[in-house]
């Protein structure tokens, strides 16, 4: 049997804040680079890290990957959703507008998404075909992937099972830690998921 772990991390908080960011650059603030290596404090048993090409991910995974001699790769897939006419815009600036947009965004994001939002679909497909190709990629290895809470939350629905419509019901915080087993024997395989930290 074989047993391959990948860590999904999310990345600390940027600079700017909370915002609805998707695929705008912002580096981590020093605050989002503590609650990060917080969140990796004592862990050696990695043997590469995976991270998005964001920056937001990408400083701190290099950083990382040299302070444990590993090897570091980067995955254009991993990168989060892009939020159309929301992105750069706190929820408060978007209430203003409609003060129910992101309430109705959270139950149906399919039916209420940004205008020239990347699809709901395309982005959950390619976030699992990131994973399946990190699970033979790297078999019976423990990974870290350094990523966003969009894509953590498509990875969670695709292990679970969930409908990626249910995704924003999940709360991934800032320097939050999802850990994916895969199992496989015998041409069967069991994916299980644990949080090692709900981040803040």
């Amino acid at each position: 049997m074989t047993t391959t772990t990948l860590d999904f991390l999310r990345h600390g908080e940027p600079v700017g804040g909370k915002k609805y960011r998707g695929q705008m650059d912002d580096p981590l603030s020093e605050k989002g680079w503590t609650q990060m290596r917080a969140a990796t404090a004592g862990e050696t048993r990695w043997s590469a890290i995976v991270s998005s090409p964001l920056s937001r991910c990408k400083a701190f995974a290099e950083w990382l990957a040299e302070d444990l001699s590993l090897p570091v790769q980067l995955d254009a897939r991993l990168v989060e959703v892009g939020f159309g006419a929301w992105e750069g815009r706190t929820a408060e600036q978007l209430k203003q507008q409609d003060p129910n947009c992101i309430i109705n965004f959270k139950r149906d994001p399919v039916a209420h998404r940004p205008e020239g939002a990347e699809p709901l679909a395309d982005f959950h497909a390619r976030v699992v075909a990131a994973y399946e190709d990190l699970q033979l990629c790297f078999a019976d290895q423990h990974v870290l992937v350094v990523a966003h809470a969009g894509v953590i939350r498509m990875a969670i629905c695709h292990v679970l099972g969930l409908p990626p419509e249910q995704a924003y019901r999940i709360n991934v915080g800032s320097a939050g830690m999802a850990r994916f087993r895969i199992e496989n024997k015998a041409e069967q395989r069991f994916d299980s998921l644990m949080w090692l930290s709900k981040g803040e």
